[in-house]
């Protein structure tokens, strides 16, 4: 049994509490919140105890932890899990810091603990597809990845300021999600944005729609879209073009009835949120965390990802405030 200790009670611990509940072969043993009451209200939810963070990386009876805490916390909680000899499950981004992410993997290779980087949307089932289809070659030889993300409506500009801004916070999954399907890293970036969705999230100094385009080595082109509203739902599309076909993931709708009249076809609307688009992908991921963890296998996707989606989503933003390509390094 794999004991496990959550850090965080908001939307995303509770997301993962659940999906620990519904798993064989591991429990929640303990939750820490920086809000009592939350932390408490989990604990009575899941049947966990409700400790503060210091205990829970200590404690003698819990083997891993899953950091959903805020990103300015990630990083105390990283180094003081990999010192207990904890496995660690963290929150995208692992930190807002390419140095502290890299001060991180030191510690985390030095205590030999297992570590993965929450990118839920690779463990989606269609994206999951998609991608053994790519390596199946299926359209031959990729050439051109457009990958969509919307989201139905901006969150708090109270949220904006302390995000990191759009390529950090929304975009990143993108980042992520375009070398899981290109298998090739990309080594130039151009990003553009504007404030379009919400005059307050371009005086915050942020952008609410902005666009990407990636190349690699080998002349290999993705292209990622962003916007922070879409009135039709939560919109996750991604197309995969080939020297022999084309690749298509659609978006997941709230059903899959349609109707038709003499007015046309109709059918219902995209899934509202991430929640209700990404739960299997959430109990996916949070299954190979635990097998991984308790197999000795590599945890996957590792610290070296969270690394390298940083430091795209740092160039993506360097390079929409100069207005010039930016060469991507680790």
């Amino acid at each position: 049994m794999l004991r496990i200790g959550l850090l965080g009670c908001g939307r995303i611990g509770q997301v993962h509490a659940r999906s620990v509940k519904a798993l064989d072969g591991a429990q929640v043993v303990a939750v820490a919140d920086a809000v009592p009451a939350a932390a408490q209200a989990l604990a009575d939810t899941s049947g966990a105890e409700a400790r503060d963070v210091a205990a829970i990386l200590s404690a003698p009876d819990i083997d891993a932890v899953i950091i959903g805490t805020p990103t300015d916390s990630h990083f105390d909680q990283i180094i003081g899990a990999a010192k207990h000899g904890k496995a660690i499950f963290c929150e995208k981004p692992v930190d807002m810091s390419v140095d502290n992410i890299r001060a991180c993997m030191t510690a985390v290779n030095a205590a030999g603990v297992p570590f993965m980087t929450g990118f839920n949307r690779r463990f989606d089932p269609n994206f999951e597809s998609l991608r053994a289809r790519i390596r199946a070659g299926d359209i031959g030889a990729v050439e051109l990845v457009t990958i969509t993300s919307r989201d139905p409506s901006p969150p708090p500009v109270s949220y904006i300021e302390r995000s990191g801004g759009l390529f950090r916070d929304m975009m990143i999954h993108d980042f992520d999600m375009a070398r899981f399907l290109m298998g090739e890293e990309f080594i130039r970036l151009h990003a553009v944005g504007s404030a379009l969705v919400d005059p307050a999230i371009g005086a915050a100094g942020d952008v609410d729609t902005a666009a990407v385009i990636l190349t690699t080595a080998s002349g290999r082109i993705c292209q990622i879209s962003n916007s922070r509203r879409a009135s039709y739902g939560y919109d996750q599309r991604i197309e995969v073009h080939g020297q022999d076909g084309m690749l298509r993931a659609e978006n997941q709708l709230e059903s899959t009835v349609e109707i038709a009249t003499k007015s046309g076809f109709r059918r219902d609307p995209a899934q509202h949120f991430f929640l209700e688009r990404y739960e299997a992908a959430y109990l996916s991921e949070m299954r190979a965390f635990v097998a991984a963890v308790m197999g000795g296998a590599d945890t996957y996707p590792g610290i070296l990802d969270g690394l390298r989606a940083q430091t795209m989503a740092d160039a993506a933003t360097l390079s929409r405030e100069s207005g010039q390509p930016v060469d991507l390094v680790d």
